[in-house]
């Protein structure tokens, strides 16, 4: 065979490795059906015909890149009449307050449910048969768009609409579950119900969580996945990812969103926000990564490893400050727990630079230690911390309250 044949072989092989590779990574033959996906070939009787809203973002897509929005208008006999925004907006990327406003795409008003206004008025949902939601949580309790749901089911409850969770998977995946329960009294837009701060459910098995547990018992409808399974990571499902917010870039974001976004609720370090890397990595222009590292090493905390890095953040706290601190490296996902891993980094920095690393510090607004509480879902982490307490003793004091809710959740699971 002759060498310009042989290349040409070689050539076209390779274009079509190529393509088959890009598709996989596109999504464009992704394992997996989200919600939306299913209800457009399988399920339309459930909006045909209907006045339908959709709460929504630029996370609402198909495999095919296809916006949820567009779906919905496609289906014979739908009504689509109103979009809803979370925090971030309806096609993503707002680090402000949403307002309403119109969609210029579709010419659809869009009523926001952030800001001053967080639940759909009776303005907002007049005359409406269903609203769906349709977004990408990222598996942690203080993720504002859990929230959103919760608010949404309440209100559509009070006026008779039906509620549909077109379901998404967990991009952590099904199993992980780690951190306190949120206690009574300290409800918030961050912490909206008593589940751990990663609850290892998708938003669907979520939304039926909410509605038995927390007695909301609207009209709900759970669309689910075809083809997810618990075992699952993001890079399983072969879908797209899209940023769900600005801060979480990377499908493996949120594995480490867990472990460092508490502590950054204090202006005591930067944890990679402002920074290429947000939430995995810790610094600050006091510390001594090198040094914090090799302790957290020797504690040889189960898959997870420290990488002493540098950095300086480009925007935040301690902008264009060089910073030393470390980089977290999961060397065994089944083994890692993020919340720990957390608690362990916290402990280390509070023993190591108590001038640096304290409530008591005039930095340390009572705003800060109220969403820093908020966020942790109970004030008796910090409480220990104060006290000096070890981390393995602060992570003792929420398993037998994690133990309770990992029996209750069993019920409303929908992927065994």
């Amino acid at each position: 065979m002759g060498g310009s044949v042989k290349k040409t072989i070689y050539s076209v092989a390779v274009l079509v490795l190529l393509i088959i590779s890009g598709s996989a990574e596109t999504g464009l033959s992704a394992p997996v059906k989200t919600g939306i996906r299913v209800l457009v070939e399988k399920q339309q009787n459930l909006i045909s015909g209907k006045r339908v809203g959709l709460v929504t973002n630029r996370t609402g897509i198909d495999e095919q890149f296809v916006s949820s929005i567009d779906l919905v208008r496609g289906v014979p006999g739908a009504k689509l009449v109103a979009l809803y925004a979370p925090e971030h907006g309806i096609r993503g990327g707002l680090r402000d307050n949403v307002g309403n406003d119109t969609d210029v795409q579709t010419g659809l008003p869009v009523y926001s449910l952030f800001g001053s206004t967080r639940k759909p008025t009776d303005e907002m949902l007049d005359g409406l048969d269903v609203l769906l939601f349709d977004m990408q949580d990222i598996g942690a309790r203080s993720y504002t768009y859990i929230s959103t749901m919760r608010y949404c089911m309440e209100e559509c409850a009070k006026r008779h609409v039906r509620f549909i969770v077109l379901d998404r998977p967990n991009p952590i995946n099904g199993l992980l579950v780690d951190g306190p329960v949120l206690e009574p009294g300290l409800e918030s837009f961050i912490g909206c119900a008593p589940i751990p701060y990663v609850h290892g459910m998708t938003i669907g098995e979520l939304a039926n969580y909410f509605n038995k547990e927390l007695k909301i018992n609207c009209d709900l409808v759970v669309v689910p996945m075809d083809g997810w399974q618990r075992w699952m990571s993001w890079s399983d499902t072969g879908l797209p990812w899209v940023p769900p917010s600005p801060n979480i870039p990377e499908p493996d974001t949120p594995w480490f969103y867990p472990a460092t976004g508490i502590f950054g609720e204090l202006p005591l370090v930067n944890v990679g926000v402002g920074y290429t890397a947000p939430f995995k990595i810790v610094g600050a222009p006091w510390m001594d990564g090198e040094k914090v590292a090799g302790i957290l090493n020797s504690r040889h905390i189960p898959g997870v490893y420290f990488f002493p890095f540098s950095f300086t953040p480009h925007y935040g706290i301690f902008k264009d400050a060089y910073c030393s601190g470390f980089k977290i490296m999961i060397t065994d996902s089944k083994a890692y727990r993020p919340v720990e891993v957390g608690c362990h980094i916290m402990e280390v920095l509070f023993r190591m630079y108590p001038a640096r690393c304290s409530f008591s510090l005039p930095e340390v607004k009572e705003d800060r230690i109220k969403m820093f509480d908020r966020a942790n879902g109970t004030d008796r982490i910090r409480q220990m911390l104060e006290n000096g307490s070890p981390a393995t003793k602060i992570i003792e004091s929420w398993l037998p309250e994690l133990n309770m809710f990992m029996k209750k959740r069993e019920k409303y699971l929908i992927y065994q």
